[in-house]
């Protein structure tokens, strides 16, 4: 027997005519706790932050806004560019409902590079120790998000007889599914995280800028790609290549970028090491 999915509504809130969802909190959590982490992090160093290109709470502050911009619309073009552009271009005022949601995470990543790059080179920072700091903080979202997923009962698994399958109410088929919303929760948000959070309490590898950025990619990317093996494909693709899933080839990038920041990270060594004589 499979296990009862639980049925949570959707709407967490009603502040008069106004519904707040679920995933609309999901992303207000990921936005504050990423925030405050990101304090915690600029902390580690408190001996060093007049350094060129350090990042202080001020700075920190500032980017903020630049994050949640960055992750909505990059989120929200890339959804629309990578998985269901034909549906927008016929009806392109469903592009605003942000509400009904349809975001993509390789979208809303790079919209946040983007971003990065761009007020690194306003504030004069080292683009990579922001790089860095920020991708220690995106598990958190990552987490939230998918679990807001698993509440909407949306992005559900393949059909499968293992003990925990749950059948959902949206599924057309009605079959016993994998939860793999929480498999998402659990390997690219928490795991990820705590691989992170190891690694950026280091200081050697703080040190070498793009260390944690290439861990983070090729990391994300591996869970991504593992867990789509389990993951219903989009309805309105289906697989790409072969067996192959929009998801896992959108991952293919990261796994080469990643490897590239830290070989490069590897190869400059720690420029807060002392030169010898």
């Amino acid at each position: 027997m499979p296990l009862k999915y639980p049925h949570i509504d959707p709407v967490a809130i009603h502040l008069g005519p106004l519904p707040i969802r679920w995933y609309s909190l999901a992303y207000l959590a990921g936005f504050l706790l990423g925030w405050r982490y990101l304090i915690y992090i600029t902390e580690l160093d408190q001996d060093r932050k007049d350094e060129p290109g350090r990042l202080s709470r001020l700075l920190i502050d500032e980017f903020l806004p630049w994050a949640v911009f960055g992750v909505i619309a990059g989120g929200r073009i890339g959804y629309i560019l990578f998985y269901n552009l034909h549906m927008y271009l016929e009806h392109p005022a469903e592009m605003l409902k942000l509400w009904d949601g349809g975001m993509s995470f390789h979208g809303g990543a790079l919209g946040t590079i983007i971003a990065m790059i761009i007020y690194s080179w306003r504030q004069k920072l080292q683009v990579l120790r922001l790089t860095d700091m920020v991708c220690c903080a995106v598990p958190i979202g990552v987490f939230f998000g998918r679990i807001a997923n698993f509440v909407n009962g949306e992005l559900y698994g393949r059909a499968t007889n293992v003990p925990w399958a749950m059948i959902f109410p949206a599924d057309p088929s009605q079959v016993p599914r994998h939860p793999s919303q929480l498999y998402e929760a659990g390997l690219e948000g928490l795991v990820l995280g705590l691989v992170l959070l190891v690694l950026i309490r280091n200081t050697k590898i703080r040190n070498r800028p793009g260390i944690v950025s290439g861990v983070f990619l090729c990391g994300y990317a591996f869970a991504r790609m593992t867990i789509e093996f389990f993951r219903e494909p989009d309805r309105q693709l289906g697989f790409i290549v072969g067996h192959a899933t929009m998801g896992q080839l959108l991952s293919i990038p990261m796994v080469i970028f990643g490897l590239y920041l830290i070989a490069r990270a590897i190869r400059r060594g720690d420029p807060a090491a002392p030169v010898p004589a």
